[in-house]
This record gives C-alpha cells, structure tokens and sequence, in this order.
C-alpha cells in the first residue's frame, strides 16, 4: 500500500515570527489596558462585597 499512507500528516512548519519592537503608541495602549483592567478588578471586589443588588426578577402583584 505504497499510494496510502495512515494516520495524520505533520503540518507544515511554519516560519517564526519575528518580535516586532513596540513603539511609544503601543507601550501606551498596554499600559492604558492594565489600568483599566484593574479598575475593573477592584469595581468587581466592591460589587462582591455588597451582595446581590438586582433581586427583582418578575414581580407579582398583590391581587389574587
């Protein structure tokens, strides 16, 4: 069975991507995006600590 070959075929390797060097712009942009990952992080500790806020969900009304 010279014409079939079983089993997975190796993909091609690929070429290495070069590392590019950041500019002002990008270490910039990172820097803005870990602080507003914090931001965030610190907004989600306060919300846990509170407790549920929104406990609606349907309301009934009182007529029967």
């Amino acid at each position: 069975m010279s014409g079939r070959e079983g089993g997975k075929k190796k993909p091609l390797k690929q070429p290495k991507k070069q590392t590019k060097e950041m500019d002002e712009e990008d270490k910039a942009f990172k820097q803005k995006q870990k602080e507003e990952q914090k931001k965030l992080e610190e907004l989600k500790a306060k919300a846990a600590g509170k407790g549920l806020l929104a406990t609606g969900g349907i309301k009934k009304s009182g007529k029967k």
